[in-house]
């Protein structure tokens, strides 16, 4: 498998975008997402990346709090990390809808995590943004009744020390954050996402190449798609993701796109690229002044 230099300006990274079309039983899910991320081994990927919401995805917050657990005990995560250690590969998980560890919050937390080759939590992050939108008539969304939000922008050591900033969905619309991230040190932007199709046809492309554009990062975006089986909930309107998982380059052009079903995209990522368009537009260094959330992770640009 081809491995990334971290340290060192070139290198190449094969990365994996694996779409999901999780629906409202964990259980029934998860062999689902092992069975991707197995296949995006076997076919070579060093880094595997998830969507947001991996384990579970459901408008009735009562089956959330039912089925939901706190991360020591979240059997996705547990299987997860399991698989990266069986199959010596890097895996993002885009998000984990988890309960919380503050009593006096009984919002559930969306948490990222990128888990190491060895299965130990490299770096973990919790979603700062909140999707709090009514996007049309038929469509609203108030993600901060359920979930609390984040506060520290988090960038993760990744394959050979490459410095990853975690990040997403909903904060792809705020780009403080990923020009911080990109400052810190971060080369590869994860956004992992959960799109919806109102949304993500008109501003999911764009927004991606946008902060691919202005980090001089490459960006990564696996996403789900589909229509979201809710068995339990018929009464539920029918929740629809907007898929197309997305590799972008540093200079913005899309490498892959993965269409509108699961499965796996494979990219191959030259990271001479990142020096390259930084060098040629270096405009991520001429903020005067980045004001973001607190930093977890390197805080020395490189």
């Amino acid at each position: 498998m081809a491995q990334a230099a971290g340290n060192d300006e070139g290198g190449v990274l094969t990365a994996a975008l694996v779409q999901l079309s999780v629906g409202d039983d964990p259980a029934a899910n998860l062999p689902v997402t092992r069975g991707l991320v197995a296949e995006a081994a076997r076919q070579g990927a060093t880094l595997v990346c998830t969507p947001e919401v991996t384990n579970l995805l459901t408008p009735d917050r009562a089956r959330q709090a039912r089925l939901l657990h706190c991360q020591a005990d979240d059997p996705t995560l547990a299987a997860l990390r399991e698989d990266a250690a069986r199959l010596r590969v890097w895996l993002s998980i885009g998000s984990i809808s988890l309960k919380g560890d503050d009593p006096a919050d009984t919002r559930f937390v969306n948490r990222s995590f990128l888990i190491g080759p060895d299965g130990r939590i490299a770096g973990c992050y919790d979603k700062i943004h909140m999707f709090d939108a009514t996007v049309s008539e038929h469509e609203s969304y108030r993600e901060s009744a359920a979930f609390r939000a984040g506060d520290t922008a988090v960038v993760a050591r990744g394959p050979d020390d490459l410095p990853i900033g975690m990040t997403v969905c909903y904060d792809v619309r705020f780009p403080h954050l990923y020009r911080r991230l990109a400052v810190a040190g971060a080369r590869i932007l994860l956004v992992p996402a959960a799109f919806n199709d109102t949304t993500g046809a008109a501003h999911w492309e764009v927004l991606l190449r946008a902060r691919a554009i202005e980090t001089g990062c490459f960006v990564l975006a696996a996403a789900q798609c589909g229509t979201h089986a809710a068995p339990h909930s018929p009464e539920a309107r029918p929740r629809r993701s907007y898929g197309h998982s997305l590799a972008v380059a540093p200079w913005g052009e899309v490498l892959a796109d993965g269409g509108t079903e699961p499965g796996v995209t494979l990219v191959r990522l030259d990271l001479a690229r990142v020096a390259d368009a930084r060098g040629r537009v270096p405009a991520w260094r001429h903020d005067p002044v980045i004001r973001g959330p607190a930093l977890s992770g390197p805080d020395v640009a490189r």
